[in-house]
C-alpha cells in the first residue's frame, strides 16, 4: 500500500514539474530577470531516488556552484520566480 502511494506521489510531482514549465523556455538561454530572480532547474536527487528534484536559485547562486544558467536552461529549465 505504501509503495502504491509513493508511486502515485512521484507521478504527481513529475506531472507538476512538467506542467509548471514556463512558455519562456528558449534555446537562447534563460529569460532575463533582476538580481533577485530565481531560476528553477531540474537537478539529480542526491538520495538515490528516481524522483526528479527542482532547485530554484539566483544566477549568482548557480554561478557559485559552477552552473551556467543560460547554458543549462534549454534542457533543465523549469520556471522563473521573480522576487
Amino acid at each position: 500500500m505504501a509503495q502504491a502511494f509513493i508511486v502515485a506521489l512521484s507521478t504527481v510531482i513529475a506531472a507538476s514539474a512538467v506542467s509548471a514549465q514556463s512558455d519562456s523556455t528558449s534555446t537562447n538561454g534563460a529569460p532575463a530577470g533582476s538580481a533577485a530572480t530565481r531560476y528553477c532547474l531540474r537537478v539529480e536527487a542526491i538520495t538515490g531516488s528516481r524522483i526528479e528534484g527542482v532547485l530554484c536559485l539566483t544566477r549568482e547562486q548557480w554561478a557559485e556552484g559552477d552552473v551556467d544558467v543560460d547554458k543549462e536552461w534549454a534542457k533543465e529549465g523549469v520556471r522563473v520566480l521573480n522576487g
